[in-house]
């Protein structure tokens, strides 16, 4: 698969609005979003083929008269371009709330680059139909491994990504691909019904569709030991994170909390924490498009700002935050490359990327034989935080019980764990030397504005409250 011949074909007619729109605003860019997405399902009752959420076609114009920024979406540019120039012109009027909130004086960067970016990508090697056997050959198969399940269910999940950036001075494209694979079991056994799930993913459907089926036994395993878990007596412990709980813990301490657009309205405690200790100092956090390779891996942002590597916390001290284009100018500062859209109808906002803690020097078997007792907490069920007061809850799908130092046959679920931000991050003593970024999911600003996510790290060792 290469980039879209649709936004290639558009191309000069965005150079040339470009022009047009140039000749009344300070700065002006066009993107131009092509993307696919596709989901194929099987389950024992039903297969299906799907178009997925992300699919969308489209461009939006943005604009800045050095004190203002305004943003127009519309699905294809072609034609007349000074008429349409003129229309986009005569959406916009300053009323006298917008004057009251202006941007001082401000010249926006636009250094001049012209590049193509890709990544390799096999999904051309694979119809729809081997796509769909697959899936339902790999559902068979986990149907045979047990009579307790009741359903298994077998997704594969592509994402296609063409987008065009120009402006005055820059004309970047990108091509790139991510593909997600789920099993999932609903399985009853000791008169308790779960449901429980595992995946691959990467940029490759080839690794992901050999990866998938090696994962059945441990799937099967942890929904016999999940229907023996019993709830956990709520109080204060020693606990270890594996990968995916330590990136709920980043995404939910300091992910929507460091989006820098928060600033801006003052509704992110964290702006006033920067330059400050926010946790223990063998605690490193980062962010960014450019950090690892995963879901939300892209090489230039939807303000055209290339892909970054944002250090967030430095040895405990919160560094920064993450902005878009719009928020940077607002706070006098350079932008970070995580200005993203859901599609080409939405405003661009601060994001997420890939954000993880970094790894450190610990092994994983001294970690757990250094704890009494206490818990391992596994895979991420949901979280919230409050960003204006620092509060978090994160929700685990188990946790199995740590004993003089040795994990146990003892499970718990679910694991709610909550408190405020910088007392659990102060409270980690111990990092591991291991490293994993989970790419498999999508974040809301709030309750939509939906964008790909990744996040991970090693595992930690930190004193919390579970419940």
């Amino acid at each position: 698969m290469s980039f879209s011949a649709f936004l290639d074909s558009r191309r000069a007619s965005m150079k040339e609005l470009v022009g047009e729109l140039k000749k009344e605003y300070e700065y002006v860019s066009v993107l131009g979003s092509d993307v696919k997405a596709r989901s194929i399902r099987a389950d024992r009752n039903t297969s299906n083929i799907s178009s997925g959420r992300d699919t969308e076609c489209g461009f939006v114009v943005k604009m800045s008269n050095g004190s203002v920024f305004f943003e127009y979406s519309l699905d294809d540019i072609s034609g007349d371009m000074k008429a349409l120039a003129a229309k986009i012109s005569g959406a916009f009027a300053l009323n006298a709330a917008l004057k009251e909130n202006v941007i001082d004086e401000v010249h926006l960067g636009d250094e001049p680059l012209v590049q193509s970016f890709a990544r390799p990508s096999d999904l051309a090697d694979y119809s729809e139909q081997q796509l769909l056997d697959f899936c339902k050959n790999t559902k068979d198969e986990l149907l045979t491994k047990s009579e307790f399940i009741l359903n298994a269910v077998v997704m594969i999940g592509s994402l296609e990504v063409s987008k065009l950036f120009i402006s005055a001075n820059r004309e970047l494209d990108q091509h790139y691909s991510w593909v997600n694979g789920f099993m999932v079991a609903v399985y009853r056994e000791n008169d308790k019904v779960v449901q429980v799930r595992e995946g691959a993913n990467g940029h490759l459907m080839g690794e992901v569709l050999k990866e998938l089926p090696t994962l059945t036994d441990k799937l099967l395993h942890k929904a016999h030991m999940l229907t023996l878990a019993k709830p956990i007596t709520p109080g204060v412990y020693d606990v270890i994170t594996d990968p995916s709980i330590t990136g709920l813990i980043a995404h939910e301490a300091f992910g929507h909390g460091v989006e820098m657009d928060q600033f801006v309205k003052d509704r992110a405690l964290a702006k006033t924490f920067v330059g400050d200790y926010v946790a223990s100092p063998i605690v490193n956090m980062r962010d960014g498009a450019a950090s690892v390779l995963s879901a939300a891996s892209y090489f230039f942002d939807d303000d055209g700002v290339l892909a970054g590597d944002t250090q967030i916390i430095k040895d405990g001290i919160l560094v920064t935050g993450i902005s878009d284009l719009a928020s940077a100018t607002q706070l006098g500062l350079p932008a970070t490359g995580n200005g993203r859209r859901e599609s080409s109808r939405r405003k661009a906002y601060s994001r997420m990327t890939n954000t993880f803690f970094e790894k450190g020097s610990d092994k994983l078997e001294e970690m757990i034989a250094s704890i009494d007792h206490g818990y391992m907490l596994f895979e991420t069920s949901n979280g919230m935080e409050d960003p204006k007061n620092w509060a978090i809850q994160c929700v685990a799908e188990y946790g199995i019980e740590i004993v003089d130092g040795k994990l146990t046959d003892n499970w718990v679920s679910p694991v709610v764990m909550s408190g405020y931000v910088p007392d659990l991050l102060k409270s980690i003593t111990m990092v591991s030397d291991d490293f994993k970024v989970i790419g498999a999911g999508s974040c809301g600003k709030g309750y939509k504005e939906w964008v790909r996510v990744s996040d991970g790290g090693p595992a930690l060792k930190a004193r919390v409250k579970l419940g």
